[in-house]
């Protein structure tokens, strides 16, 4: 299972970010394991400086903003279908 964490203070961007990576995953039968960091220290071990930040199998995968769908899929494809490019 692929490890997620939404790192955000709980912000209209943090909270839109989380409900799209929920549905991108499930629309796409990718299981995750999503976890919400709220806390300011936890947020800032992991040198992120603007919210939301995306935390996928503990590397950074995206800082600032809303994420676009296409761009979230694109964190779990080679976890979801390491040898199809048309899977996903």
């Amino acid at each position: 299972m692929i490890e997620v964490k939404i790192l955000g203070t709980g912000c209209a961007n943090c909270k839109a970010t989380q409900k799209l990576v929920e549905k991108v995953c499930s629309d796409n039968a990718i299981p995750i394991n999503l976890e919400k960091i709220e806390d300011t220290v936890q947020i800032m071990s992991y040198g992120i400086m603007s919210t939301p930040g995306v935390v996928v199998d503990g590397k950074i995968a995206h800082t600032g903003g809303i994420p676009d769908a296409k761009t979230v899929l694109s964190w779990f494809k080679s976890q979801c279908c390491p040898t199809d490019d048309k899977c996903c």
